[in-house]
């Protein structure tokens, strides 16, 4: 049997945002606060702010999409492509896309003591892109359009949406986030693709070295 770790996420993020959601001071304890990370035992807040959410549409939003997506680049693109080395890259690209999403955000914050965020957008923003690269001509559609479009041209117009929100700055929403995550999830796979193609090459080299 295959085990889902898309699923084994979402089973974990859920039930820590709802722990939160009736205990303020769990998330307190895990809400990405720069100011707060001034020491080293802070630091764990670069991952746990994505285990929690602002309330129930917020995480029900994050996780419907980390879903939709995440089934499709965890086991039709990285099992595929990877093998057995698939999930494992797939569980980095997630966590470290949750702690990579907020470095702007922390440079740009460490002496603002009202600067919090949470959720797990950045991380998802990544799968998604992820996924985009393996398949650019993937069908997606936004919530709002009842049609499919590439997912390349999906692509375009959300870094372009979220690049132009980022700079008016009129909602408490992490645009920077999701763009920060979204190039992460871009640049991630290749990287992966390429370093796992060469390792491949190099080992089948010397397997047929040694069967001379």
């Amino acid at each position: 049997m295959v085990f889902s770790i898309t699923l084994i996420i979402v089973i974990i993020t859920v039930l820590v945002s709802l722990a939160a959601f009736g205990n303020n001071r769990i998330q307190e304890d895990l809400i990405f606060w720069p100011a707060a990370m001034k020491t080293p035992n802070q630091y764990y807040r670069f991952f746990t702010y994505g285990l929690i959410h602002a309330d129930y549409i917020h995480l029900a939003f994050n996780m419907i999409s980390f879903w939709s997506f995440g089934q499709f680049v965890e086991q039709q693109s990285y099992m595929s492509l990877f093998e057995e080395k698939g999930k494992l890259l797939y569980v980095l690209l997630y966590v470290l896309a949750i702690i990579v999403s907020t470095l702007p955000d922390y440079f740009m914050n460490r002496n603002n003591y009202t600067y919090r965020a949470l959720g797990a957008s950045g991380a998802v923003s990544a799968v998604i892109f992820a996924g985009i690269t393996l398949e650019p001509m993937l069908p997606i559609r936004f919530f709002f359009i009842p049609v499919n479009i590439p997912g390349y041209l999906f692509a375009i117009i959300f870094l372009g949406l979220s690049t132009y929100l980022a700079r008016r700055k009129q909602d408490n929403i992490g645009h920077g986030a999701h763009i920060t995550g979204a190039v992460f999830g871009m640049v991630y796979t290749i990287i992966v693709a390429k370093l796992v193609a060469n390792f491949d090459a190099v080992q089948a080299f010397f397997e047929a070295l040694q069967r001379r």
